[in-house]
């Protein structure tokens, strides 16, 4: 009689059981002791027609421990405080301007909240220090008003990284003429604290 045979693990179990060791817990339930909303600080860039780029630094503040159920997903809020510096190609030549914003944003979480993914959307207004100038177009105000629409994920075993992409529309909404408007995509990299 022949002892019974050990099965032989085989190469691509062995592989499929390393990548999902792999993975990152963003996908997991959500931790016991989340930061995913708490406050933060973060980096952004942003990138829009005519050469015109911002580099732009900020912070969140969430609203207490204010909730929401909302289509199967938790709907939160915070403050987004932020100064940017916009560099471009102006009328007289390569320019910049630094411009300060705040924005009240709503964040919808589904899973009851529970997802490492995120939908993101907020309108605010922007000062700046000067007109946004360039060749083709010209804003005719300092003050604007900024919308945004972001999806992002958070990220570590505490959730207290954070990625954001999303796109940003800066203008007047009308109040004085002309509004020709710009339109950001930005990339943000944030830590919860």
């Amino acid at each position: 009689m022949q002892p019974p045979s050990v099965p032989r693990p085989r190469p691509l179990n062995a592989l499929f059981t390393c990548l999902l060791g792999m993975v990152p817990s963003a996908f997991a339930q959500q931790p016991a002791q989340t930061l995913a909303h708490a406050p933060s600080l973060y980096l952004q860039g942003g990138w829009a027609r005519q050469g015109t780029d911002a580099f732009t630094v900020g912070a969140t503040l969430p609203w207490g421990s204010w909730s929401k159920p909302l289509w199967g997903g938790e709907l939160r809020g915070h403050w987004d405080l932020y100064l940017s510096r916009w560099s471009f190609d102006g009328v007289a030549g390569y320019n910049s301007s630094l411009v300060l914003g705040v924005t009240p944003t709503l964040r919808l979480r589904p899973d009851q909240g529970r997802s490492a993914w995120f939908f993101e959307a907020g309108i605010g207004a922007t000062l700046a220090n000067h007109r946004y100038r360039v060749v083709q177009r010209s804003f005719s105000t300092q003050f604007n008003f900024a919308p945004h629409l972001g999806l992002g994920i958070n990220l570590g075993a505490r959730r207290q990284h954070e990625l954001l992409l999303g796109v940003q529309h800066v203008s007047n909404a009308g109040i004085k003429e002309p509004n020709p408007g710009l339109n950001f995509v930005f990339l943000r990299y944030a830590l919860h604290f």
